[in-house]
């Protein structure tokens, strides 16, 4: 139930409505694109790369997390100066 919560897709059916703009939609999906590579739940591609190349979840989380961060506030402010 817990992986089910907090999965990309799930969120992304969640957050996806009518109501909401084809810009808002767009940035949300970029938010969750981006905090999806944070760490190896994520996604399933992270799953399967960090299990192929051995990568613990700390030392994934030790890089992810910092990069995820600034990838986010970069993002941001792209979208909110209509570069994005």
């Amino acid at each position: 139930m817990i992986s089910a919560v907090l999965d990309n897709a799930t969120l992304a059916a969640a957050e996806v409505g009518p109501t909401l703009s084809e810009s808002q939609i767009e940035s949300a999906l970029l938010g969750l694109l981006i905090s999806g590579g944070m760490l190896i739940p994520g996604n399933i591609p992270n799953i399967i790369a960090a299990h192929r190349l051995q990568i613990k979840s700390t030392e994934w989380a030790r890089i992810g997390v910092p990069l995820g961060f600034v990838l986010m506030a970069l993002t941001a402010v792209l979208l909110m100066s209509g570069l994005l």
